[in-house]
């Protein structure tokens, strides 16, 4: 079920908005709604030249598995 959301803009940011939308021919909102997933995918995944780096990090690897089955265990202390 859809829901509907109340957004504050500038009328500079609301032309902004409006203007880019039109050039991609979508309504604001689909087009403020695409913008935002996107963003969201975009920072839910390591990019490739980081996750190289992660890869290539032997004792960071050594530590995140070490981690990893010390969370399985229910072992250690969660820091926040």
């Amino acid at each position: 079920m859809s829901k509907i959301v109340t957004l504050r803009l500038s009328e500079q940011e609301y032309h902004k908005i409006s203007k880019n939308a039109a050039t991609e021919n979508r309504t604001l909102s689909n087009f403020i709604t695409t913008v935002v997933l996107n963003m969201l995918d975009e920072s839910s995944f390591v990019d490739p030249i980081e996750m190289s780096q992660i890869n290539s990090d032997k004792d960071l690897l050594k530590r995140l598995r070490k981690g990893h089955r010390d969370a399985k265990k229910m072992q250690g202390r969660l820091i926040g």
